[in-house]
């Protein structure tokens, strides 16, 4: 294995392996008691070590190996798990993502001062040993030294997976007086030998006062059937010295391991784990890329084939469009992600704002199995920040105004996600005191962005709070007051084709609800025309398609109708939006949008298309609306179409037309 390979794996395994312990930390804030989460996070530490020793950079796994110890005590009961005690571990989970991704000397400083408040934290000091040594009173099932002898013969493949035999032989020698010898009887000739796998095996003789359980606490990551062998050769006292060529290896395992061998064995003849494999995320974008071109070549053969009528060419063409719908799904699935990737950072930064600023407050996550476009998902990580930060430092009260306002002392925040059609649906709420309209109003008169005298509707009063440089805070500090964030947020959003909204209720909470596409890349559409232009509209948002002629219209309040099935559907029709001559025959294509059914009246529909998004012109981006365009068989560019957006502005419209 090539070693720049070796170590981009060992640091992409690190990321993971430093959210999981950052997880599991928060989780044990909340449960200090589950004996699960606790050796979840020791064997992330111990993991972060053993790995770190082989692949990273020594300071690292120095100070992984001290965090170890002294968890250690908290796995063994000696050290309770205390707030604090956490609050330190996470900032050494921080720490030692610095050593591993920005390592420089001025590190060393912090690392010092953690483990010092680790040690004060667990009431004792850290002394450095591995972690699998514990104090000698805290074994009194072992007082007097017991005799072991351990025989330890690994796969050849696993230097290749980051084990460290010398590592392991070094935790034996700390638990006591150890004798090893090394077994070469499986080394081959020098001509064929090869260096990257490992062929040597050790047999170790050990008394130690630790007993049976340390022991099997070294070899904790070590699965393999059979490559640990541990055989009890009685007390130090009771037996002579034992010369190593008399001790002969076991065939089992130690206990833990030989009870479920059977059962693994038994699994594995009925089904095999599913397998990963990690691709980098520019390869991805170059498949996505590629098949996207072989849509749009698949649509031209099949105009094409449509001018032809020839019976063999269409049966072709058919196969090879299920052929390329399948690729597509397939390469569409590769990039989909849940949003739980991304929700789960936010514990930690509601945590430690909340803690900053001295206010209880509770995060609660729910759809978080919602999957979301790879792309959309990594530009999505600072536009939350931004609204959360908002929320906790200018929504969420302190704890003596929520109870005078008659509310809990702890505030609460929700991050939802859902899937609506072709839309992920993110909302982040709080039940803090609201938008405090009347500061708001007067920050912006002061900057010039409204005239004074003007007061605007509620609603353009709300949206100001995205206005670059405008800020309702009385003073500058780490979390707010230089009037940038927001503003951020509505240009990230409607870079990814989304939409922000906001709805506030004084003294009840703020509601952000952003609307992001499913995807940016290729989706189902059903291609229509109005006048001459042909529009694709979202194939997941349509349930049917109704000739105009053939159903009852009515008009209300300016608004107009149409009984489809005694049901009342409100429809407004495309050609009044672009401008073009209005048909006396349309079709009313029913749409599931946000709020509800609703008729588009089209000239005509063609078919469905599978479209392949491309980004709008700088000048038609802003264009409130359009999702995007796409290319068709013909070479003509369709227009993709936001439905959503479109009856969001229509009821708007209307609106204001009512008020006027």
């Amino acid at each position: 294995m090539n070693s720049g390979n070796a170590v981009e794996i060992f640091l992409n395994e690190a990321r993971d392996l430093l959210e999981q312990l950052e997880a599991a930390l928060l989780d044990l804030e909340a449960r200090p008691d589950d004996a699960e989460l606790i050796n979840t996070t020791f064997r992330a530490l111990h993991t972060l070590k053993g790995s770190g020793g082989m692949f990273g950079p020594p300071d690292m796994a120095a100070f992984a190996h001290k965090l170890e110890d002294a968890f250690e005590r908290v796995r063994r009961g000696e050290a309770p798990l205390t707030p604090a005690l956490v609050g330190v571990l996470l900032a050494a989970t921080d720490q030692i993502r610095r050593l591993l991704f920005e390592p420089a000397p001025a590190l060393a400083a912090r690392s010092a001062e953690l483990v010092e408040a680790l040690q004060a934290a667990v009431g004792g000091e850290a002394s450095g040993t591995p972690a699998a040594v514990p104090a000698a009173a805290a074994m009194p099932q072992a007082p007097a030294a017991s005799r072991f002898a351990i025989t330890l013969r690994l796969p050849a493949n696993a230097l290749l997976f980051g084990t460290n035999p010398l590592a392991l032989l070094d935790e034996l020698r700390a638990l006591g007086e150890a004798e090893v010898e090394a077994l070469t009887d499986a080394v081959p000739e020098l001509t064929v030998l090869a260096p990257t796998e490992l062929h040597l095996a050790w047999r170790i003789t050990l008394s130690t006062d630790q007993g049976l359980g340390a022991i099997e606490d070294v070899f904790i990551f070590v699965d393999e059937p059979g490559a640990v062998a541990i055989e009890a050769l009685g007390t130090a006292e009771a037996a002579p010295a034992l010369a190593p060529e008399s001790v002969e290896p076991v065939a089992v395992a130690a206990p833990p391991a030989a009870k479920a061998e059977p059962a693994r064995a038994e699994a594995k003849s009925q089904a095999q784990p599913e397998a990963s494999v990690r691709v980098s995320a520019s390869r991805l974008d170059t498949l996505l890329d590629q098949v996207g071109e072989l849509v749009i070549a698949q649509a031209r053969l099949t105009a094409l084939t449509h001018q032809r009528h020839d019976p063999v060419l269409t049966a072709v063409v058919e196969e090879i469009e299920r052929i390329s719908a399948d690729l597509r799904d397939s390469a569409m699935d590769m990039r989909m992600l849940p949003i739980d990737s991304l929700f789960s950072r936010y514990r930690r930064v509601v945590r430690d704002l909340s803690s900053d600023l001295g206010k209880e407050i509770d995060l609660v996550l729910s759809g978080e199995d919602t999957e979301l476009d790879k792309t959309v998902l990594d530009r999505l990580g600072d536009p939350l920040v931004h609204i959360i930060r908002n929320s906790i430092d200018h929504g969420i009260e302190m704890q003596d105004r929520r109870l005078a306002a008659g509310k809990s002392k702890r505030g609460t925040l929700r991050l939802s996600a859902r899937q609506s059609g072709t839309e992920v649906i993110i909302t982040i709420e709080d039940d803090g005191a609201g938008l405090n309209r009347e500061r708001i109003l007067d920050k912006a008169r002061a900057a010039g962005i409204v005239a004074d005298g003007v007061t605007p509707p509620n609603r353009e009063i709300d949206e100001l709070i995205f206005h670059p440089g405008l800020s309702t805070a009385a003073a500058v500090s780490n979390l707010s007051g230089r009037g940038v964030g927001m503003d951020v947020v509505r240009r990230t959003i409607g870079e990814l084709h989304g939409s922000i909204e906001i709805a506030t209720e004084p003294g009840r909470g703020t509601r952000f609800t952003l609307r992001l596409p499913l995807t940016l890349a290729i989706i189902d559409g059903l291609l229509v025309r109005v006048g001459e232009t042909k529009c694709i509209l979202p194939l997941a948002n349509v349930e049917e398609c109704v000739e105009l002629a053939a159903i009852e219209c009515r008009t209300s309040s300016g608004r107009n109708f149409v009984d489809i099935r005694n049901t009342i559907v409100p429809i407004f029709h495309m050609d009044a939006i672009f401008g073009t001559a209005s048909a006396e025959d349309g079709i009313v294509v029913v749409a599931d949008t946000d709020t509800g059914r609703v008729g588009v009246v089209v000239d005509q529909v063609v078919g469905q298309h599978q479209t392949v998004i491309k980004p709008l012109s700088p000048l038609h981006r802003a264009t409130p609306g359009l999702a995007g365009a796409t290319i068709l068989g013909d070479g003509s560019v369709a227009l993709i179409l936001d439905i959503n957006t479109l009856v969001r502005q229509a009821g708007a419209a209307r609106a204001d037309r009512l008020a006027a």
